[in-house]
């Protein structure tokens, strides 16, 4: 019996390295998750009465994770950093190793919309919000989506 071994293809995008040691040290330390906007945010819904799980992974084949979960209606929701997600009103393109950059948000970008279909196609509603959005007016959006769904 022959068996073939099939090569691991990659999702990953090759980058080519950080521009110095301190700055990718600076930017890993970024907080990817609770930080004071999300932390808002996610205190606005609960004062509304919603309730919802963090940092989920509701993909059965994937370790992308949700920032807020709401199962029972099945919507998923992501506070998106407007440098880090390419915002079209705020995201700015770094003039220090662009070329690195551009890939690393383009990469994000391609991600986001791979996880909005993968999410869709699981019959998951997804809400983007970006970090610059009115907390009240996010969590008028959101509540809007629950309520509907919930009904």
């Amino acid at each position: 019996m022959i068996s073939h071994i099939m090569p691991r293809i990659s999702k990953r995008v090759d980058l080519p390295a950080p521009a110095s040691q301190a700055t990718s040290l600076r930017m890993s330390r970024t907080p990817q998750r609770d930080n004071p906007r999300e932390r808002a945010l996610r205190s606005e819904l609960h004062r509304r009465g919603l309730r919802f799980r963090l940092h989920r992974r509701v993909l059965v084949s994937s370790r992308r994770s949700v920032d807020i979960a709401f199962p029972a209606s099945k919507t998923a929701v992501f506070m998106d950093g407007c440098f880090w997600h390419g915002c079209p009103e705020h995201g700015t393109w770094p003039k220090s190793n662009a070329e690195w950059w551009r890939a690393k948000i383009n990469a994000n970008i391609a991600r986001d919309r791979d996880t909005n279909f993968k999410l869709v196609e699981a019959g998951w509603t997804v809400i983007r919000v970006w970090e610059h959005e009115d907390i009240q007016t996010a969590a008028d959006r959101i509540e809007a989506v629950i309520r509907r769904l919930s009904s």
